[in-house]
């Protein structure tokens, strides 16, 4: 998710704008719902987010109408920034519309770059994760952001094994569906934070790690397991999303573990799937029968 092409300005704009009236149109809906459905009294936790947020005055009534430091951050940073989020609007727009009805939400990244900031604003009040393969890139943006939750992830594949992967990919043992762990499929990812298995993602990107040359990690891995963490929910459904699809093993590998009949639309390079929870129905296959 590191910066690749620059769009056009005018692009920049679009995005920008785009950016903008969703923040400004999510905030006030959930201002007008906080006013008109909470209580009047305020837990600890509620209270301690409202002196953070708004003036003393507004504690009586729990209503706030200031817009949070986190989302003016992000407003003054894509308006002032030369560097573009390197998806395109149409894009991010899938993403953003399953934000819109599911945030305050928990919401995985595989990347970290110069869109972080706006995927962690999109789900404000949700816990934002995101997953980086190079250690020297995570300080430079907690320089910029401190407050984008992020953990160094190391890869020991390569996109020259994708073949091979594949192939052991079609084996019994990464068809089970568990904790990924537990898994004996090549192809899951043990190295992450234990933070990571633990909760439950509604969402997750897959946009990372790098992939368009033979040497580099790519992308088998990381959709392998994101797969297997939407199969291994209680239940319920995660969003999964992959980028650069254009590319030979994000097409393949997506396709093939996290389902075509889970695909639910692919806009450019972007396809969104929906994979259901697998844990109380151990006969349903790995992927819906055609």
């Amino acid at each position: 998710m590191k910066p690749k092409t620059q769009y056009p300005l005018n692009l920049k704009l679009l995005i920008f704008g785009f950016l903008l009236a969703f923040l400004l149109i999510l905030f006030i809906l959930r201002t007008n719902f906080s006013s008109s459905s909470k209580p009047s009294t305020i837990n600890k936790e509620e209270a301690q987010y409202s002196t953070n947020s708004c003036p003393p005055q507004d504690l009586s009534t729990s209503t706030c109408t200031k817009i949070p430091s986190s989302l003016v951050q992000a407003l003054l940073h894509y308006s002032t920034s030369n560097i573009t989020p390197q998806q395109t609007l149409k894009e991010i727009s899938v993403t953003s519309r399953i934000l819109e009805k599911k945030s305050p939400c928990n919401f995985l990244v595989f990347g970290l770059g110069h869109d972080s900031l706006m995927w962690s604003s999109l789900n404000h009040g949700g816990r934002t994760v995101f997953l980086e393969e190079d250690r020297s890139w995570i300080q430079q943006i907690k320089q910029r952001f401190t407050m984008l939750e992020s953990y160094h992830v190391f890869y020991d594949s390569r996109v020259r094994d994708a073949d091979d992967l594949m192939e052991i990919g079609k084996g019994e043992e990464c068809k089970v569906v568990g904790d990924v762990r537990n898994s004996k499929c090549q192809l899951a990812l043990k190295g992450l934070p234990a933070k990571v298995y633990d909760i439950e993602w509604d969402l997750i990107m897959v946009d990372a790690p790098t992939g368009y040359f033979e040497d580099a990690p790519g992308r088998m891995s990381a959709i392998y397991t994101a797969g297997l963490m939407g199969r291994n929910r209680k239940d319920g459904e995660t969003d999964v999303f992959v980028h650069d699809v254009n590319r030979v093993v994000e097409d393949q590998f997506s396709k093939a573990f996290l389902c075509e009949g889970y695909m639910k639309e692919q806009e450019g390079r972007l396809r969104h799937f929906t994979i259901p929870s697998h844990r109380d129905n151990v006969d349903k296959p790995f992927c819906p029968e055609s």
